[in-house]
C-alpha cells in the first residue's frame, strides 16, 4: 500500500487518529471515522478520534468487518498503519459473535468457537455462581433469570455476548398503521424509518429484538417506534422521561394506528391506568419513599405480558432501571435516542442490556434529504466584567462556572439576538434557574421550569407551537421530547458542564424541518476564558462529529459586523 501525504488522517499507535479540518478530504473521512470511532477533540484545525472496543463493537454489531474498518483507515492515512492498530481492529470486531447465547429448551447456552475463553468463564470467581453446568469444552449452561447478569459481566470483561436466544412473544395485540391521520393527512413511514423497523425487527427472528435506533431529534424516531410495535403487534410497555413525552407518545399512537385512548394506559404521577399499551415515565419507576426502600412501581415490568419494552431517551436510563433490565432479557427491548454518548461512562451497559446500535445515519444525510433542518451553529463570547472577575478568581471549581454561566454581561447579548429573531420563534435555554427568572423578567417572556406544572406548560407549548407567543424562556425540562415543530432559534445561556447530549437534544428542540423552509440557528452565550468555555467546547464534541461546525466570535464582532443595525 502506497500512502498518501496529502491525505487528512493520521493514525497513531495510543489507537487515537488525527483528521485535518482544512484538508479536501475532510467530510468524506469524518464520515468513515464516524461508524468506528469516537470524536474526543475538535479544534478548528485538527480533530482527535479515538478507537475503542464499544466502537468496533457496535461497528461490528451494523454489520462491518473489520477489513472494512482497514480499508477506510487506508483509505484516508498520511501514513502507514501502526501494526497494533491492525491487530487492535480484528481482535475487537473479531470478539463480536465469538460468544452467543442460545435457547436450550428451558434453559440457555452460552457457546463459543474458542474453548478457552469457555474455560476462563467457567473459572472466573464473579460468574461461577450464576453458571450452571459445563456440557462440554465449547458450551455452559445457563438460567435464564442470568442472562442479563452474564451479559453485563461479560462485556466489562471484553468480551460482547451475541444474544440470539430469542424473546417471549408476549401476549398479542394487534396494532396497525394508519394510511391517513386523524386529520386526514397522508401518513407512510419514510425509507429511513422503514429501514430502522426492519433491521431492528429482524423478520421476528431471534437476531433482532433488542438494539438501540440512533437518530437526531425531529427526524421521527417516535413514529420508528410505532412502525416496531405495528410490526411485533403485541401488549407494550413505552418509558418515557417526563408526562409531556408521554402524552405525545400517546397522542401520536392515537393519531396513526388503529389505537384508540382506551387501549393506552398513562402509568406516572398523576395515573396509574394499566392498558395493553402503557406509557409509563422513569420518575414514577424510580420512585421510592426513602434511598432504603424498594421501588414499588416496578412490579410494572413483570404485572402484564409485555411483548416489547420501549425505552425512550435510552440514553438517559436511570441505573435502577438498568438494574431491572437485567432481570428481563426474554422480552423484546427498543431503545430509541439522539446520541448513544452518556456523561456517567455506562454505555457498555446499554449495549448489552437494551442492545446493539441497530441502526443510525448521519444527521447531516437527513438534512441533505430535507428531513431536518438545516442549522447554524454560533457560539458568541462576551466578557466577565472586572468586579466579577474576583469573585471569580477566589472561587471553587463548581462555583467558577456557574459564576462564568451566570455572567450579567450575557443579557445583552440576547436581548440583541432576540431583536434580530423578532419575527422568529426563540427559545432561551439554561440551566440555572435564578439566571431564566432574571431573562424571562428582563423580557417579559413567560417561563417554563421545573416548578411549572404540567397543565400549564402544555398551555405555553401549545401557545407556542400556534405563534400566539414568540419567545419562550427555558430550563433544562424542556431538553427532552418536546415537540415545537415551529420553533427555528435557540438561544443557549448555560448548560449542564461538558454534557454532549444535551448540546444534540437541545439543538434538537430546533431540527425539525420547517414550513416555510428557514434555516434553524443554534446561539450559545458564552463567558470567554472561564470554564464556561471550556465545557461549552466539550459539549459541541458530538455535534462536530455529526458534520455541524461552530462559528466560534465575540459579541463586539458579531454585531458589529453582522447586523450593524442593532446595536
Amino acid at each position: 500500500m502506497i500512502y498518501n501525504p496529502q491525505n487528512p488522517m493520521i493514525i497513531q499507535s495510543d489507537r487515537s487518529i488525527l483528521l485535518e479540518v482544512d484538508n479536501p478530504k475532510f467530510i468524506d473521512a469524518r464520515n468513515a471515522l464516524s461508524r468506528f470511532a469516537e470524536l474526543e477533540k475538535s479544534p478548528e484545525h485538527i480533530h482527535t478520534y479515538r478507537i475503542s472496543p464499544l466502537s468496533l463493537w457496535n461497528a461490528a454489531s451494523l454489520g462491518y468487518s473489520h477489513d472494512s474498518v482497514i480499508d477506510d483507515l487506508e483509505k484516508y492515512s498520511k501514513y502507514e498503519i501502526p501494526q497494533n492498530i491492525r491487530f487492535e481492529v480484528a481482535e475487537q470486531m473479531g470478539r463480536y459473535g465469538k460468544i452467543k447465547l442460545t435457547s436450550d429448551g428451558d434453559m440457555l447456552r452460552l457457546e463459543s468457537t474458542d474453548k478457552l475463553i469457555i474455560t476462563e468463564i467457567w473459572n472466573n470467581d464473579q460468574l461461577r455462581p450464576h453458571l450452571d453446568e459445563l456440557l462440554d469444552d465449547y458450551t455452559l449452561l445457563v438460567q435464564p433469570m442470568n442472562r442479563g447478569f452474564i451479559k453485563q459481566s461479560l462485556i466489562k470483561l471484553g468480551f460482547p455476548v451475541e444474544d440470539i436466544a430469542g424473546y417471549s412473544p408476549g401476549k398479542p395485540y394487534e396494532i396497525r398503521l394508519r394510511n391517513r391521520t386523524k386529520d386526514d393527512g397522508m401518513f407512510s413511514l419514510r425509507k429511513y424509518q422503514e429501514e430502522a423497523v426492519e433491521t431492528f425487527y429482524a423478520g421476528g427472528s431471534e437476531r433482532g429484538g433488542s438494539g438501540v435506533v440512533v437518530l437526531p431529534c425531529g427526524s421521527g424516531k417516535t413514529i420508528i417506534g410505532i412502525g416496531i410495535m405495528a410490526k411485533c403487534s403485541s401488549m407494550t410497555l413505552i418509558l418515557t422521561t417526563n408526562i409531556t413525552a408521554l402524552r405525545q407518545w400517546m397522542q401520536e399512537l392515537i393519531d396513526k394506528t388503529s389505537l384508540t385512548s382506551d387501549d393506552i394506559g398513562e402509568y406516572s404521577g398523576e395515573h396509574k391506568d394499566i392498558k395493553p399499551i402503557t406509557i409509563a415515565t422513569y420518575n414514577i419507576l424510580t420512585y421510592r419513599k426513602t434511598k432504603m426502600s424498594s421501588f414499588p412501581h416496578f412490579g410494572l415490568f413483570n404485572r402484564e405480558d409485555w411483548g416489547l419494552i420501549i425505552y425512550d431517551e435510552v440514553h438517559l436510563l436511570p441505573a435502577p432501571v438498568f438494574r431491572y433490565t437485567a432481570d428481563i432479557q426474554a422480552k423484546r427491548r427498543l431503545g430509541l435516542t439522539a446520541t448513544l454518548v452518556r456523561e456517567d461512562g455506562r454505555e457498555t451497559d446499554v449495549f448489552s442490556l437494551i442492545g446493539p446500535k441497530k441502526y443510525d445515519i448521519p444527521w447531516k444525510d437527513l438534512e441533505k434529504q430535507g428531513w431536518i433542518a438545516t442549522a447554524t451553529c454560533t457560539e458568541i463570547r462576551v466578557v466577565l466584567p472586572d468586579d466579577i472577575r474576583i469573585e471569580y478568581a477566589t472561587a471553587g471549581l463548581r462555583k467558577k462556572y456557574r459564576i462564568a454561566s451566570e455572567n450579567p454581561a450575557k443579557i445583552e447579548v440576547v436581548e440583541k439576538l432576540i431583536q434580530r429573531h423578532r419575527d422568529d420563534l426563540v427559545l432561551v435555554i439554561g440551566q440555572y434557574l435564578r439566571q431564566l427568572e432574571t431573562l424571562a423578567k428582563e423580557f417579559n417572556a413567560p417561563i417554563i421550569t421545573g416548578k411549572v406544572d404540567n397543565m400549564e406548560r402544555e398551555k405555553l407549548y401549545n401557545a407556542f407551537r400556534t405563534g400566539k407567543i414568540k419567545l419562550l424562556v427555558v430550563s433544562k425540562v424542556a431538553n427532552f421530547a418536546v415537540d415545537l415543530p415551529d420553533a427555528n432559534v435557540a438561544i443557549q445561556v448555560s448548560g449542564t458542564f461538558g454534557s454532549r447530549q444535551e448540546e444534540a437534544q437541545r439543538l434538537g428542540r430546533i431540527l425539525r424541518p420547517k414550513r416555510n423552509e428557514s434555516i434553524a440557528r443554534f446561539y450559545s452565550v458564552i463567558t470567554r476564558e472561564t470554564q464556561d468555555q471550556e465545557f461549552a467546547a466539550k459539549r459541541q464534541l458530538f455535534l462536530t462529529e455529526q458534520g455541524y461546525s461552530y462559528e466560534i466570535t465575540d459579541s463586539e464582532t458579531y454585531f458589529g459586523e453582522m447586523f450593524p443595525g442593532i446595536l
